[in-house]
């Protein structure tokens, strides 16, 4: 069963975290950074992690390959957080200027994760 983010998120649950693509040093000045800085508690400096009801995901400080770590990381936290719903944004795929199908592959072990949700857009690259 597909678990699908909501295209656009005005509100969230108490267990719910709003997954976001940062930039490395955590200025959330646009987009879905802004966002969940302003709304749910992105901490202005830190640009990975777990921050208020947010998990921000660093993808402006160079290609592919140093977005990757993240993601893996935000992957094991999430299987060791099942008590949380995560609702990862198109991370990448605004600001940072990738395409769905460049960062959806990276979520890839995430479809097995019952607490992560990802956006149609992801799941439609990786049902191919």
């Amino acid at each position: 069963m597909e678990r699908i983010t909501p295209s656009n998120i005005q509100s969230l649950k108490p267990n719910e975290i709003f997954v976001f693509g940062s930039n490395i040093e955590g200025a959330h000045g646009g987009g879905a950074a802004a966002l969940a800085y302003h709304k749910w508690g992105a901490i202005w400096g830190q640009g990975a992690g777990l921050q208020g009801q947010t998990y921000g995901i660093p993808t402006m400080q160079g290609g592919i390959e140093t977005i990757s770590p993240y993601v893996d990381e935000f992957i094991e936290f999430a299987q060791k957080h099942p008590e949380l719903t995560f609702l990862v944004t198109r991370v990448g795929c605004g600001i940072a200027g990738f395409a769905d199908n460049e960062i959806a592959p990276l979520f890839n072990k995430a479809i097995y994760i019952k607490n992560v949700y990802l956006p149609e857009e992801f799941w439609e690259v990786l049902k191919k």
